[in-house]
């Protein structure tokens, strides 16, 4: 039987601020073609919290195409029951870098088969699919997820997208970069800013502004240690 998200919608419209939603798009380049309640992510949270991990839940917010209960799902769906199959189908349904963006931060980064989707995903031409390659790499770098091996042998998927001059590709990129030269690794530090300054020195500007973004980053993080 499919849960009935009736409730879960109406305490996300509660919430609901069409001032807000209108700056979705202007102000934090969340442009998607999902119906819009116009939610903060502190309200998402808020209402997200209470419903615990909930697979079938998940599924059928996801399913509803409202931007704010596919960001809820994220934070519902249990990451130890997650398929391959069910990573694949969503992410086709990307559109938005905010989605896909929490799916990795809040859901993917803490499945098994994170690593295996980011070599997947990372070979494919639509733009937020991509996206979630390098925003899942920086997910599981950020939390501290997998071995110096994982990252080593993934940096070249990392120069090998770095000609994508898409927005939300180069950023996902610059972030995954980042995110794996921030780790507390000799290995990994001296890897990643190697390869930093490689991508700075190309004649792309794709590639230089994530090499040179980058670089900034381990500026700042190498002052303050």
């Amino acid at each position: 039987m499919t849960p009935d998200i009736t409730p879960v919608l109406r305490a996300l419209e509660a919430h609901a601020d069409p001032a807000f939603r209108d700056t979705m798009g202007p102000r934090f380049g969340i442009v998607t073609a999902d119906r819009v309640l116009g939610v903060p992510m502190a309200k998402i949270h808020d209402v997200a919290k209470p419903l615990g991990r909930d697979p079938e839940l998940a599924e059928a917010l996801w399913q509803c195409g409202v931007y704010e209960a596919r960001m809820a799902a994220c934070m519902v769906d249990d990451p130890a029951t997650v398929t391959p199959e069910r990573m694949d189908r969503w992410r086709a349904d990307l559109d938005n870098w905010a989605v896909t963006d929490t799916a990795c931060f809040k859901l993917w980064d803490r499945t098994p088969h994170a690593f295996a989707m980011i070599d997947r995903w990372a070979m494919l031409d639509q733009e937020f699919g991509r996206r979630a390659a390098f925003a899942l790499l920086a997910s599981c770098a950020l939390h501290r997820k997998g071995t110096d091996a994982d990252y080593l042998t993934r940096l070249p998927l990392i120069h090998a997208a770095a000609d994508d001059e898409r927005n939300f590709v180069k950023k996902g990129v610059s972030w995954a970069l980042r995110a794996i030269g921030g780790r507390q690794s000799p290995a990994l530090r001296t890897a990643a800013r190697d390869l930093a300054a490689t991508l700075a020195a190309s004649p792309d500007k794709t590639r230089r502004w994530i090499g040179k973004d980058a670089l900034r980053e381990f500026a700042k993080a190498d002052a303050k240690s």
